[in-house]
């Protein structure tokens, strides 16, 4: 058997996933947030290394740039002959079973356990990572003196300079540890099973499919269900789609016999059933737009969540404003109006943003975000760290209309949102087949996730890489703020 820390929590989660995650990793479906995930996690386990002082990191590199496994365990051996004091990557192998320890450090005659993780508390999955590594660690005759979690302080306000010590919490895992222990042999016994296996053992969906994490399998192992099913219910817990997927309630025709469906997912399911065009309550529909005035702004920011916080008085992954997009028409029937911002990546955009607002955006004015509470919380913030600024910032905030209201309200409803109202499912559901709406059709930046990825990298980039990527940045915010005023024209077509 070969198994390390991360495929025994695999296990844990699901068995099923185990062996995929082993003979089938083409079939997982891309997920580019979890591998942004492991970068961040590496920068901050990159950081923690110093956390107690002097350390010797063991990590060897082969020349095709994967880690030298046996020259790691060499490594840390020694260090643990010569007495070092803190071991990062600590490695250790038993019976076919591996880890690398984050940090071993050397106390009480004996090595403690400090697993570093980006997230900001303790998990119950981070004891069975940590209960393994002990397992392993004692079959190879160290002493465990103590086991640990390294999370970041969500409460931690960075000054001037970083504190590493006050970025990070220790949290004491021994009671953690000591409950999911005893289940070890079996699970082991469990991983030995399933990896010699030929063919795919059988185990049904389930609320282990999002516990501890949503499975990069789930397209695979939901192949066998109806499109759509229980699970593209709007606004529904997943334990209660489990609940219907268990009783064989599954597809939209099932479920018009369950009982305690809310009007929106009844909608939703009609809609697909009768194969309806549009719902629309004209009166729902003109009561928002007669909040709206002119002159009318459209609003849309892209930020970044640094899990380190980078400038004086941020959090870690606070939600720092790098850039926005303002489309704008002044008078009814006037012309549309562009204005724009994008930051200096590397530099602190939170003053320079603030600024530009205040320039860019009139005092009591309408403005419209798409769930606005975004913006309005980015607003808020600002004004907060910019006292000159916040009577402006919090008039803006306080004049902001949202434009999700008609669609979440039920006064719009389209069967092609498929039940979700978020801009991405609306647009194309308004306008279909429309290149210029197509975000698809992007260079680089299709989403905001993709935005705050790209954005700090920018300054480490070549000088025609980095006109390239502001570029997009500066399209794909754009089309946001398009795409707002091509939804607000389409409610005005739609009460007429």
């Amino acid at each position: 058997m070969n198994l390390s820390k991360s495929k025994y929590c695999l296990l844990w989660q699901c068995p099923k996933l185990l062996w995929l995650d082993t003979y089938h990793k083409e079939l997982r479906t891309e997920n580019p947030a979890l591998a942004e995930r492991m970068v961040v996690g590496n920068e901050v386990g990159d950081l923690a290394m110093g956390l107690f002082g002097d350390y010797t990191e063991v990590t060897v590199m082969k020349d095709d740039g994967r880690p030298d496994i046996p020259a790691m365990i060499e490594k840390t051996r020694q260090c643990i002959e010569n007495g070092v004091e803190n071991i990062c990557e600590a490695s250790f192998s038993y019976d076919g079973l591996y880890c690398a320890v984050d940090i071993l450090r050397r106390e009480d005659g004996g090595y403690a356990i400090y697993e570093v993780k980006s997230s900001t508390h303790a998990s119950d999955i981070y004891g069975v990572d940590i209960s393994y590594q002990k397992y392993v660690l004692e079959h190879c005759g160290i002493t465990v003196t103590g086991t640990y979690l390294v999370h970041i302080n969500s409460g931690y306000v960075r000054g001037e300079e970083l504190d590493i010590r006050r970025l990070f919490q220790i949290v004491d895992m021994s009671e953690l540890v000591a409950e999911k222990t005893p289940q070890l042999p079996m699970r082991l016994q469990l991983a030995e099973k399933l990896l010699a296996l030929k063919d795919e053992p059988t185990l049904d969906i389930g609320m282990h499919c999002e516990d501890p994490y949503h499975c990069d399998y789930w397209e695979y192992c939901t192949r066998h269900l109806p499109t759509p099913s229980v699970f593209d219910l709007y606004r529904m817990t997943t334990a209660k789609k489990f609940k219907y997927y268990r009783q064989q309630k599954v597809s939209y025709q099932d479920l018009l016999a369950v009982p305690d469906l809310n009007e929106k997912q009844l909608r939703q399911i009609q809609f697909h059933l009768t194969g309806c065009g549009a719902y629309i309550d004209k009166a729902g529909i003109q009561a928002f737009l007669n909040t709206l005035s002119y002159p009318l702004y459209f609003l849309d920011f892209e930020t970044m969540q640094p899990a380190i916080p980078l400038y004086e008085g941020t959090k870690p992954y606070a939600q720092i404003p790098f850039q926005y997009s303002l489309h704008y028409i002044e008078v009814p029937g006037g012309e549309l109006k562009h204005k724009e911002f994008l930051a200096e990546s590397g530099t602190d955009p939170r003053r320079v943003i603030a600024e530009s607002l205040c320039r860019d955006i009139p005092m009591h004015t309408c403005v419209t975000a798409y769930n606005k509470s975004f913006e309005c919380s980015r607003l808020k913030e600002l004004a907060q760290q910019f006292p000159d600024l916040a009577s402006h910032l919090l008039n803006i905030q306080e004049n902001i209309r949202d434009l999700l209201v008609p669609f979440q309200s039920g006064h719009y409803y389209n069967r092609a949102m498929g039940g979700s109202f978020s801009i991405k499912s609306v647009l194309p559901a308004l306008f279909p087949n429309d290149p210029v709406l197509d975000y698809h059709n992007l260079e680089c930046v299709h989403n905001g996730a993709e935005a705050m990825t790209i954005f700090p990298k920018i300054k480490d980039m070549y000088p025609e890489d980095q006109s390239a990527a502001r570029a997009s940045l500066l399209a794909y915010c754009k089309l946001d703020t398009y795409a707002m005023v091509k939804v607000w024209e389409a409610l005005e077509e739609a009460v007429k």
